[in-house]
């Protein structure tokens, strides 16, 4: 069994359980150094795959912690998930990539929207709950590869 497609299957489920959360999430609820950036251009390979990246920091996670992303183009306000990267929570700046091949609609070159979030699947009780270190959106140019 592949592990990428579990990682990316799991990091979407919590993205859906955190669109209510992410949009409630207050700045004072993180801490400074608890941050995610996304780069102001992403890339479309021949196949499909999309490509995006930028920099988290965050700190103190008790549970696996993951970058994902989403990309919405055009005037749908519909996010579709673009992977997922395991973070390190050590309050160090590192560099994340996610790829993924859009499902539902065609991504073409151009504007585009991304949201980046750094969410922890927290343990409570034997059940991982989402909690949110970070969110980045941010306006892209989505340019072939």
């Amino acid at each position: 069994m592949r592990v990428r497609p579990l990682l990316g299957a799991a990091t979407g489920a919590a993205l859906l359980l955190l669109t209510g959360a992410a949009a409630a999430h207050s700045a004072t609820e993180s801490a400074p150094e608890e941050t995610v950036t996304v780069d102001e251009v992403g890339r479309i390979a021949a196949d499909g795959t999309i490509t995006l990246s930028g920099t988290y920091s965050c700190l103190n996670a008790t549970g696996p912690v993951y970058v994902a992303s989403s990309l919405s183009q055009g005037t749908s306000t519909t996010g579709q998930g673009i992977g997922g990267t395991q973070a390190v929570c050590d309050g160090k700046e590192h560099t994340w990539r996610n790829t993924g091949r859009p499902t539902s609609r065609a991504v073409v070159p151009g504007a585009a929207h991304v949201q980046a979030t750094v969410v922890e699947l927290h343990p409570v009780r034997s059940v991982p709950l989402p909690v949110i270190h970070a969110v980045r959106d941010q306006d892209v140019t989505l340019i072939r590869s």
